[in-house]
């Protein structure tokens, strides 16, 4: 139920993380709502590893909205780079 819960969360979490950092994203829709699914995960691991949460425990809404927002940075980051 863990990793379904994640899922979930991460489709909404893709579209906030958009809206909070507003600009191109040369993936669309569909990109964003992959790299929020990838966001809970990485607030997953990443709050496991500081201790915040157990080893069960998902990613609160917050830190899968920060985990999506460092992703979206990073795919602007590459994306710009192969642009050029």
């Amino acid at each position: 139920m863990g990793i379904l819960w994640t899922l979930i969360i991460g489709l909404v979490v893709g579209a906030v993380a958009k809206l909070l950092m507003p600009g191109r994203d040369p993936g669309g829709i569909i990109m964003t709502l992959l790299l929020g699914i990838a966001g809970a995960f990485v607030g997953t691991f990443l709050g496991q590893a500081v201790g915040w949460y157990g080893p069960n425990d998902g990613a609160g809404f917050i830190a899968s909205v920060i985990g999506a927002m460092i992703l979206l940075a990073i795919y602007r980051a590459v994306t710009r780079r192969r642009a050029r």
